[in-house]
């Protein structure tokens, strides 16, 4: 059995190797590489050897010594009877016999054994997939029961349990709250789109995009963000104004920090506002949405910090930095966040092919942040008023500090010149929420960073439109697997606590024989909207039910006795203080009622 075991899968990682190869020539469209990959059927060629006898006069040709030369010894010909017989045979022959080779010879018949030759590379793809998952199913049936695997989620992925999901979910409506509270609308797009509608929109980040496998026609990848699946919606659907939120999981094969709230599969969290309005009108909204949001969940203190692409750009221009290194320039600044200075300026000069002098100037500038006495001051800068993008994103950064004065929030916005984005397709302010604090867990101080980014991007839908008609947007995304990572190391460090049910009420019964009355309170309690629960055994214990009241925080019981019922009244039980009032059974749903509501909040929800 082992013996059997070892030759299939023997078989199926050289079958593997010709998918993999034809694949890679399929995908490379370079016909000179193709050819001198040919890939061959090696069944077949030893089937074709054995119809010929040495003693009957095989006469080698040129192909017999291209397709050696091209078999090498990546192949293991021990297991192939006729081939490994014709490979001897080859390798006698000198030099001076092998040049008197013909050209062609009949009946040798190589050429028709070439993979590749007849068939379009598809056909041969699905041919050699279904041979492959052929011999993978005989596998399988060999000894399904002794195979052994590690049971794991995928690198960069994780399960949630109850209590992380109540965080989630708790979280996620305070912030679609605020979405609302907008008048922002919810859509939904598909996990995966076409690739080519993801690529050349990330910059550097593209790297990281997750490809798909071809199923058929479509060369698919999962979505990186929802803000690109969001301008190919309003170009596809024609839609001029919105104001929307998303709310959804997006993949990134980046390198996994779990405890910093960086994985693979995440959500993101967007608000956009598309339509052609006036200047920094919805810019400021979005600014004041992150406000409300940040406020809400109440994580700690932190700041907005506000830029503006073309104020970039107009720096890059005036310091000497050439046209076509703007964007990888800005993606390198992008780092100052996480990089000191010294780091950013080398990736600059010895990848980016910067100059030191305009490295230098740079970093002059990337070093200064303040509110709009900074933006006066950068207008009358020498260098800058010069240049027409960054008198532009200046006065676009005046106005915006303006009108957040007005918002109320001007207190938690910074002017700063080191914070770049690295995305492509920002075109006007962009800005970035950072905790400026670390944040206490239990005895320790967890470093956050940023917890939400945006900006503006108005030529994204264009890309998409068959005559480029431009849909000008700006939004926001909040970063809430950060926010997640924070409040979940303070669940584990006993900071906080959750419920992760939200019953109200328990109906327990003090004696055997009472299922059935039960199961009739439980259905009036639902009827009438009261979250409700009870135990699951015939006669349970009464000390049971009220522990498993207090363990999931449940704040009422119904207590059902006999000798109550016969006087037509049950008992209401507060879980928490264990008073106990007897009520008539008609007045039950009203009574209850009347003292959820009396109930703290925390008693019901529990606290986060």
């Amino acid at each position: 059995m082992a013996e059997s075991q070892e030759t299939l899968l023997q078989q199926i990682k050289e079958q593997g190797d010709i998918v993999r190869k034809l694949k890679a020539a399929k995908e490379s469209g370079d016909k000179q590489k193709k050819a001198e990959k040919c890939i061959y059927n090696l069944e077949e060629i030893d089937k074709h050897l054995s119809q010929f006898s040495y003693l009957s006069g095989y006469t080698p040709t040129q192909l017999d010594l291209e397709i050696l030369n091209k078999l090498g010894q990546d192949i293991n010909i021990q297991k192939y009877k006729y081939m490994k017989r014709w490979f001897y045979h080859m390798r006698s022959f000198n030099e001076s016999e092998i040049s008197l080779f013909p050209v062609s010879c009949s009946p040798n018949a190589f050429n028709n054994l070439q993979i590749g030759n007849d068939k379009s590379y598809d056909e041969q793809i699905q041919v050699e997939v279904s041979k492959l998952l052929a011999l993978k199913a005989q596998l399988g049936t060999e000894d399904a029961s002794s195979q052994k695997f590690v049971l794991k989620t995928p690198k960069g992925t994780r399960d949630y349990n109850p209590q992380q999901m109540t965080i989630r979910n708790n979280v996620l409506q305070k912030i679609i709250t605020v979405f609302k509270k907008h008048g922002a609308e919810s859509i939904d797009t598909p996990v995966f789109e076409l690739k080519e509608v993801l690529t050349g929109k990330y910059g550097e980040d593209s790297k990281l995009i997750y490809d798909l496998k071809d199923q058929g026609g479509e060369i698919l990848a999962l979505r990186y963000d929802l803000t690109v699946p969001l301008a190919r919606y309003l170009a596809m659907s024609k839609i001029n104004t919105l104001k929307r939120y998303h709310i959804a999981k997006v993949y990134r094969r980046d390198n996994p920090a779990m405890t910093r709230g960086r994985y693979r599969e995440f959500y993101q969290c967007d608000f956009d506002i598309a339509g052609q309005y006036d200047l920094m009108v919805p810019d400021v909204e979005c600014l004041k949405v992150v406000t409300e949001i940040l406020d809400a969940l109440d994580i700690g203190k932190y700041v907005l910090k506000v830029n503006h692409r073309r104020l970039l750009d107009g720096m890059f221009e005036a310091c000497g930095v050439p046209v076509d290194k703007f964007r990888s320039t800005c993606s390198t600044v992008d780092k100052l966040d996480k990089s000191p200075w010294e780091e950013v300026r080398t990736e600059m000069i010895n990848e980016k092919g910067i100059t030191p002098d305009a490295a230098d100037r740079i970093g002059e500038y990337v070093r200064l942040n303040g509110g709009a006495e900074l933006a006066e001051k950068l207008l009358k800068d020498e260098k800058l008023s010069k240049s027409k993008a960054a008198v532009e994103g200046l006065e676009g950064i005046k106005l915006l500090l303006k009108y957040s004065e007005l918002m109320g929030i001007n207190d938690k916005i910074s002017f700063d010149l080191s914070l770049a984005r690295g995305l492509d397709y920002y075109t006007g302010v962009i800005y970035e929420a950072v905790l400026i604090q670390p944040i206490k867990v239990g005895n320790e101080e967890l470093a956050v960073g940023s917890i939400a980014g945006g900006g503006r991007y108005d030529n994204l839908v264009g890309m998409f439109d068959s005559k480029n008609k431009q849909v000008p947007c700006v939004g926001v995304s909040i970063g809430v697997e950060r926010i997640f990572s924070i409040l979940e190391a303070k669940l584990a460090s006993g900071d906080i606590n959750v419920r992760t049910n939200d019953v109200q009420v328990y109906v327990a019964s003090a004696q055997k024989n009472f299922l059935e009355e039960r199961m009739k309170i439980c259905a009036e309690l639902w009827n009438a909207g009261i979250k409700t629960e009870q135990s699951y055994k015939k006669n349970p214990k009464m000390l049971n039910q009220l522990q498993h009241c207090e363990e999931n925080g449940i704040p009422l019981a119904v207590v059902l006795g006999e000798s109550e019922l016969k006087r037509g009244v049950v008992k209401i039980r507060n879980i928490t203080s264990r008073e106990e009032q007897e009520v008539q059974r008609n007045d039950l749903v009203q009574e209850l009622k009347q003292r959820i509501d009396a109930l703290n909040v925390k008693e019901i929800n529990g606290s986060v």
